[in-house]
């Protein structure tokens, strides 16, 4: 074959292959582009579904939660652009923790969850709430929610994700300052599970004597029904920061 023409056809191959790289990279990133866009929230796949999974947040109401020990109240919390959000600009409505109506044993929560800069909130599980126990985490065990920009975000027993004021993260991983961070909590016989952006933060046997030990080594031991419970209800904590939560799903396990 003539060298001219042999050179033009290998010249043609590679801008034609080139071109199918671009064109095929374009399609990619259009398509995740697209597919972050028109993500869709607060709803359940049909898989789901089939897993067991419930929505404990449909992106349109507060069903299903209410303001612990106040019910009726016109709370801090309402539904913003599809969130659940916590409302620290007026100062009529009533603030505290948000909890769900039913209480959970064994099971799996996803969720996720973005909070300001210096932010600080968190999810209690096995919320006992009685008239004489005044806030949710004067009974139920923390998972801590903290922006970076938060004096304690380097405090090892505060930092997101851990087993707040117990344990320090089990494998390290920062929170996503300004976008949406992944939260996974799963109890099973008492027995705990804390995971951050997919990362296992805490494990702790909360019906072990152990755990009964450490909760005397701190301040939380002045509450007598911190702690004591393998069951009761989920909690959001409102602590003066603005706070946003989507993708509540649980299922029981």
């Amino acid at each position: 074959m003539n060298k001219k023409i042999f050179g033009s056809i290998l010249v043609v191959v590679i801008l034609s292959c080139k071109t199918e790289k671009k064109e095929q990279e374009t399609n990619t990133w259009r398509t995740k582009k697209e597919a972050i866009e028109n993500a869709v929230h607060n709803q359940l796949l049909e898989v789901e579904k089939e897993q067991g999974w419930e929505l404990l947040f449909d992106g349109e109401t507060l069903d299903g939660w209410h303001l612990y020990n106040d019910p009726t109240a016109d709370s801090v919390w309402e539904v913003e652009d599809g969130t659940l959000h916590s409302n620290t600009k007026n100062e009529s409505l009533s603030a505290g923790d948000l909890v769900t109506d039913t209480s959970y044993s064994n099971y799996e929560l996803l969720l996720e969850w973005k909070v300001v800069g210096n932010g600080n909130s968190g999810i209690f599980i096995n919320v006992q709430e009685l008239p004489d126990v005044p806030t949710a985490w004067q009974s139920g065990p923390e998972y801590q929610i903290l922006g970076a920009d938060h004096m304690d975000y380097d405090v090892p027993v505060k930092r997101p994700g851990c087993l707040y004021a117990f344990l320090p993260q089990q494998n390290k991983v920062e929170v996503k300052q300004g976008d949406w961070n992944r939260t996974r909590i799963k109890q099973v016989d008492g027995k705990i599970e804390f995971y951050l952006n997919g990362i296992l933060t805490a494990e702790e046997d909360l019906g072990s004597d152990e755990w009964r030990e450490k909760i005397k080594g701190t301040h939380l031991s002045k509450y007598p029904e911190f702690g004591k419970t393998t069951e009761g209800k989920i909690s959001l904590q409102y602590w003066y920061f603005e706070t946003w939560f989507r993708n509540i799903k649980i299922r029981e396990l």
